[in-house]
């Protein structure tokens, strides 16, 4: 048979199970804001609303409940997470400490190839900046940004910081929701990671982890405010 041929019949990437789709559904539903913190999260409505079974969704519930995005409430059952500024601020500094050193050690390791990767997976960030807003394009940013992440933490063969980080991807999601399109921010989201990457391909680890440093501080902030002010509108409404 013609090698050819065989390489075009070949399944690279197995096709995601109803359960995988689910999941994504959900957890971006809730990243970008669409189920509310503190939101009841009924199975009947949400099976009618995804089309699976309540099964899938139960299983689905589970995986979220275990990245913090979920939590199951006395007597209401589970409900979208709540987050507030005492927690956002714990993982902020998590990142700050995390973050930062990779930053500086990928920036001393980066070889060419690493430097060609990392320039390739900013290249897919601007093309996903570049479409037009929808819940696609939101779960991209989502999954290019911890992708840049990663090649950062495996580059500087942090794995064990990077599962620390991974453990709690679902809620940096939520806080990055809240803070890379920001308008009104100084200095854009994709500026700041665009500053980290020139860092490491100049192999200058002292501006890598300022880079860091900065993007992270302003993005901290922005967060701080949005979460008073939703805090303060829960009030008014109680």
């Amino acid at each position: 048979m013609d090698t050819a041929l065989v390489h075009d019949l070949r399944i690279d990437t197995a096709p995601k199970t109803l359960r995988e789709l689910t999941l994504e559904r959900l957890r971006g539903a809730i990243i970008s804001g669409r189920f509310a913190s503190g939101e009841r999260l009924v199975e009947r409505v949400l099976c009618d609303q995804i089309g699976v079974s309540r099964s899938i969704i139960r299983e689905a519930i589970c995986f979220l409940e275990a990245e913090g995005l979920v939590e199951i409430a006395p007597r209401s059952g589970p409900i979208v997470a709540r987050m507030d500024w005492a927690q956002a601020k714990q993982i902020y500094d998590i990142r700050m400490l995390l973050e930062a050193q990779a930053a500086t050690t990928c920036a001393q390791k980066a070889d060419a190839a690493a430097k060609t990767k990392l320039k390739s997976v900013l290249k897919a960030l601007r093309n996903v900046f570049a479409q037009p807003d929808g819940d696609d394009k939101e779960q991209a940013v989502y999954a290019t940004t911890t992708h840049f992440y990663e090649v950062i933490f495996t580059t500087a063969e942090h794995e064990v910081a990077w599962d620390i980080v991974h453990r709690l991807n679902g809620r940096i999601s939520r806080l990055r929701a809240l803070t890379l399109a920001m308008a009104d921010r100084p200095v854009s989201g994709l500026t700041r990671i665009t500053e980290i990457c020139d860092a490491i391909v100049a192999n200058d680890p002292d501006r890598a982890a300022h880079a860091v440093q900065n993007h992270l501080a302003e993005a901290a902030a922005i967060a701080r405010r949005l979460l008073a002010d939703e805090a303060s509108a829960k009030d008014g409404q109680a």
